[in-house]
């Protein structure tokens, strides 16, 4: 079950309630994401659950309880993680809004989840590197990820007349990044950042130190490969023990040609696709 800590305000009053100029992305926190256009909504990697404690200790709000979502047309899954593949948090977008899933063969298969998939045979897409797929008016287009910790993860490039925004989950830097940016032009690019602490492995009841996510030295070489304009750290905020400061990879990005522009954004943040900064909520912008 999902509890929410902002109660519907933030999916009813702004996500939902705003008119949309081109393509706006809402930041959720860990690394999941809102996209809306004039016409679409769509979810990648909705992650509203507690965590595992204490494996996985949630460090920061739970913004939306998708039972009070209205709008969604299309749900898409990097990989098989808890933390992306969670059914309690898609699980209402697809059976009430009429939704679809879309994710790659080790989510449904192997998913880091022990329970109903709620996933409808009818509502449900496997994908793979080079599929493109349509949503009204929005294209996304699935292309290869390298993530040392997943079974099978792919990227997400989401293409509108307005921009391009790119999302692969929890990737590190890949051999296929540099062909991502021959083929598509990205106005937005988010990567994993993360650092090494201990954590309470709760298959072997041992506690150790953890790598989880990119370093400074892999987000320089993925922001550079992808030839990001735009760039925003995520997944940073989430875990205890594995947080990471994403203002230190401003000053070390400073000195690389990409990107142009370093978007430090934080959970229920708003990113248009084809202007930089921030734009603030829209109870703050009308009164």
């Amino acid at each position: 079950m999902v509890h929410s800590t902002w109660g519907d305000w933030f999916v009813r009053d702004e996500v939902e309630s705003v008119d949309v100029d081109g393509m706006s992305i809402w930041y959720l926190g860990c690394n999941g994401y809102i996209v809306r256009t004039p016409e679409t909504t769509i979810y990648l990697d909705p992650y509203f659950g507690d965590g595992s404690p204490p494996r996985t200790v949630r460090m920061i709000p739970i913004p939306v309880d998708p039972t009070a979502a209205t709008m969604c047309d299309a749900v898409f899954v990097t990989h098989e993680h808890i933390d992306h593949m969670h059914p309690p948090s898609y699980g209402p977008l697809v059976e009430d809004l009429g939704a679809h899933l879309y994710a790659p063969d080790e989510a449904f298969e192997n998913p880091a989840y022990d329970g109903d998939m709620r996933t409808p045979d009818d509502r449900r897409t496997v994908v793979s590197a080079g599929n493109d797929i349509s949503v009204c008016d929005i294209d996304v287009h699935v292309r290869t990820a390298f993530d040392p910790d997943s079974g099978g993860p792919v990227s997400y490039v989401v293409e509108h007349e307005s921009g391009t925004f790119f999302a692969p989950g929890d990737s590190r830097p890949a051999d296929a990044f540099s062909d991502i940016a021959d083929e598509f032009d990205i106005d937005l690019g988010v990567l994993a950042h993360g650092t090494v602490g201990n954590i309470y492995h709760t298959e072997d009841g041992e506690t150790y130190p953890t790598v989880w996510y990119n370093d400074g030295e892999q987000v320089s070489e993925a922001v550079a490969d992808l030839e990001l304009d735009r760039f925003a750290p995520v997944h940073f905020d989430v875990w205890k023990g594995v947080e990471a400061d994403p203002k230190a990879l401003r000053e070390s990005l400073a000195s690389y040609e990409y990107p142009h522009v370093f978007e430090d954004v934080k959970i229920g943040d708003r990113l248009v696709i084809d202007r930089p900064g921030v734009v603030p909520a829209k109870a703050l912008r009308e009164h």
